[in-house]
């Protein structure tokens, strides 16, 4: 396969390399009318050949592993490892082997497109069908996160969406690169590839998107909260907020401690870089003396922990002290994608919910416990898009969900909560039929 981009995913590339923040080269209009008329188009794409299409693209991403790691490794080149995304910038054969397994997996699944979501006859004979249609035109901005825009792009053509990715400057050589080895497929199954347009990876072109009114039909941002908030705060085209993941673990006075020292390993550990991974510990009081044990493979992980008075008593001299430090009230709040995490005792599975409550970002949130009442509380009284009773906030994910994939975590209460897979990447119409009916008041 030869791999070759647009001239505008040549001139991101330029544009990524010089790092500067508004070079992009041309106005983007004639792209947003492209992706529109693409968007019409998919109507006469049918389920069959969508799957058939992202099988073939599965086989692709697996066959291109080379030319996909190695241009990824341009991108990784130029971000200090310290930085929290270099772990989701980073591509391996392995995530593509995942990379590839979503698309499959989104491939297994029913199109929703044509679904009946109700269905009545009003007494004067008119028949009333409510049914499941695409948005349009979607457009996701993220940041170092490649394999967003192959999520999203079948996520969108699954549901018969063209989308805009713009994706950001860290990861500009990965996301030419997948969309190189893309187009081919697209093309080679008769589809417009302005199905899916990667747009320039810079400021200018992340402007106009925001702007798009009249081209875009929602925008779905993916990234950090300062990426979200200016997305909220400057577009002038619909938006569903997938919020950063502020992420608590409750540990009540009759929680596990086998369990618990395994759900808090895994969704501190598993993976530091992602939004479900855990960020405050919330300890009972009169559990203080397990803390030590609670935490210990934390300590073997390197771990380091911002504790308040109380934890921070019961683990001096059984946490490594150079990895044990006082904790403030920043470090409540504070998502930190990193191998470090804030420890606070409360009294009371009420004083618990307030902590969420003022903390929190509604994304994921868990407790541990044996009393069933408690978890009916906590499952009832926390606002979250997940929340889990006696289980890892790690299965916050698309995929986990038995979505196939995801196109973002939603934060918000309107038209989509949680992980966003193909039936929130659409909207619905009514269906009329009728006989002559003609309204006489």
């Amino acid at each position: 396969m030869r791999h070759t981009s647009s001239s505008v995913q040549r001139q991101g590339a330029k544009c990524r390399v010089a790092t500067s923040p508004t070079c992009s080269p041309v106005d983007l209009t004639p792209l947003f009318q492209a992706a529109q008329r693409a968007s019409r188009e998919l109507a006469a794409f049918g389920p069959a050949a969508t799957d058939a299409l992202l099988h073939d693209l599965a086989a692709a991403t697996v066959a291109e592993t080379d030319f996909l790691l190695a241009e990824n490794a341009r991108d990784l080149a130029l971000m200090p490892e310290p930085n929290p995304n270099h772990d989701r910038l980073r591509l391996t054969a392995e995530r593509l082997q995942g990379m590839a397994a979503d698309l499959r997996n989104v491939a297994a699944l029913p199109s929703p497109l044509g679904q009946i979501i109700s269905e009545s006859e009003r007494p004067n004979g008119l028949q009333l069908r409510k049914v499941r249609v695409p948005l349009g035109v979607v457009g996701i901005i993220y940041e170092a996160r490649p394999n967003v825009t192959f999520d999203s792009l079948a996520l969108c053509l699954k549901t018969g969406n063209a989308c805009l990715l713009k994706g950001g400057s860290d990861a500009a050589f990965s996301n030419a690169a997948l969309l190189a080895v893309a187009q081919p497929v697209l093309m080679r199954h008769g589809l417009n590839p302005a199905v899916a347009t990667l747009l320039p990876p810079d400021r200018a072109a992340t402007a106009a998107l925001l702007a798009a009114v009249g081209y875009v039909d929602v925008l779905i941002p993916r990234g950090s909260q300062s990426l979200i908030n200016y997305v909220r705060e400057n577009a002038r085209v619909p938006v569903i907020e997938t919020g950063a993941g502020v992420v608590h673990t409750f540990f009540d006075e009759t929680g596990d401690l086998t369990t618990g020292t395994a759900i808090i390993a895994n969704a501190k550990t598993r993976r530091v870089s992602v939004c479900n991974a855990l960020d405050c510990l919330l300890l009972h009081e009169r559990r203080l003396p397990d803390l030590p044990k609670l935490l210990a493979p934390l300590a073997a992980a390197g771990v380091q922990l911002f504790a308040d008075g109380p934890a921070q008593a019961a683990l001096a001299g059984h946490y490594p002290a150079a990895l044990l430090a006082a904790a403030t009230d920043a470090h409540f709040g504070t998502e930190f994608l990193a191998l470090k995490m804030a420890v606070k005792t409360v009294s009371s599975l009420d004083e618990a919910l307030d902590h969420i409550a003022r903390y929190g970002s509604k994304h994921s949130e868990a407790i541990i416990s044996a009393d069933a009442a408690h978890l009916e509380t906590f499952l009832n009284a926390v606002d979250a898009a997940a929340v889990y009773a006696n289980a890892s906030t790690a299965f916050t994910d698309g995929a986990q969900f038995g979505l196939g994939a995801e196109i973002g975590i939603s934060t918000q209460k309107l038209h989509a909560r949680g992980p966003m897979g193909l039936a929130e990447l659409t909207s619905y119409k009514w269906l009329i039929r009728g006989t002559g009916q003609t309204r006489n008041s």
